[in-house]
């Protein structure tokens, strides 16, 4: 049998991938191979092919006799990335205030700002995108390029794992904001680093108790 094209197997990743992402496929959606194909204007190997790299990435979920479904949350294994990324990231940010100028200071409040204004009407997707880029700018001048690295490493994991926490606890929007508020008023004052590692992972734990909080309740 011929194999499916890079290109093809390419194209049916991308697709299934950002439907994820954007939450159009959410956990437990199965995923039929023969309508993707149809809307693809493939056969159903490479749409196969792009289902196996996703299982692979830990998006889908391949079991026997059911087929490919989105997976969902894995509560341990989501707080396993969350807690590395809360002290790396955390350690990053304190290493990376004293290095940011009033340019990056100015971007991430606007970053926050542009939260703030979504609240009334949240979108999950928009508001995680906005708070990665303002988590972002305040690493950005880490001076040590590991830590960025695990970070960079971090986000990819937990897209993978879910592709936007505020789909489970809309409420902790409101309260990201606020931490943020507080966050850069540290950064502004020129804190230590020690303190604003602290606020900093303090805010993130705070997210990830929220999410397993609302996991259990769910259960």
């Amino acid at each position: 049998m011929t194999a499916p094209s890079a290109s093809k197997v390419d194209m049916a990743y991308d697709l299934i991938r950002r439907r994820i992402q954007d939450g159009a496929y959410t956990p437990g959606y199965r995923l039929v191979l023969g309508p993707l194909a149809k809307e693809l204007g493939v056969s159903t190997v490479p749409v196969r092919e792009a289902v196996r790299r996703l299982e692979a990435e830990g998006h889908v979920e391949v079991v026997r006799n059911v087929g490919a479904t989105v997976r969902g949350l894995d509560p341990v294994e989501y707080r396993w990335t969350f807690e590395t990324l809360a002290v790396v990231e955390a350690a990053a940010t304190g290493m990376a205030a004293p290095h940011l100028s009033r340019t990056e200071l100015t971007e991430a409040a606007r970053l926050n700002d542009a939260m703030r204004a979504g609240l009334a009407d949240l979108d999950p997707i928009r508001h995680t995108r906005l708070n990665q880029r303002f988590h972002e700018v305040l690493t950005g001048p880490c001076p040590n390029p590991q830590l960025r690295d695990l970070i960079a490493h971090g986000w990819t994991r937990m897209a993978a794992l879910r592709s936007s926490i505020f789909s489970f606890v809309p409420e902790r929007a409101v309260e990201s904001v606020h931490e943020h508020d507080a966050l850069l008023r540290l950064i502004e004052r020129g804190a230590p680093p020690a303190e604003v590692e602290a606020a900093a992972r303090a805010h993130r734990e705070t997210t990830l108790q929220t999410v397993l909080n609302s996991q259990k309740g769910s259960a």
